[in-house]
């Protein structure tokens, strides 16, 4: 299990009283509530939905090395999700219940 596993098992286990689950996404591994996934994590990045033009979206995506999420690497990245890198993992817990909040949970 990798620093970034652990750590979003901790974010996973203080958002779980408000009902977040773990799951599956991209095929990777997601946070979730009432079935519909707000964070991911997607080798040492997390992605989360925070929805563009929010202030939350614009904060996150100041912070350095952060970037819309691009599941695919295709180069149409989803406009509502912010890519966090490894090295702003301090920041990963605030961002998740920032989704969280967002997505209504």
């Amino acid at each position: 299990m990798t620093d970034a596993d652990t750590l979003l098992e901790e974010i996973a286990a203080d958002l779980a009283p408000r009902g977040v689950t773990a799951g599956a996404m991209f095929g990777a591994r997601a946070l979730k509530s009432h079935g519909k996934a707000f964070a991911c994590l997607k080798g040492e990045v997390l992605a989360v939905k925070l929805g563009a033009g929010t202030p939350a979206h614009a904060e996150a995506l100041a912070l350095a090395g952060a970037e819309l999420f691009d599941p695919a690497g295709s180069g149409r990245p989803f406009k509502d999700w912010v890519a966090l890198p490894a090295d702003r993992a301090g920041h990963w817990g605030r961002y998740a219940e920032r989704a969280l909040d967002a997505l209504g949970g």
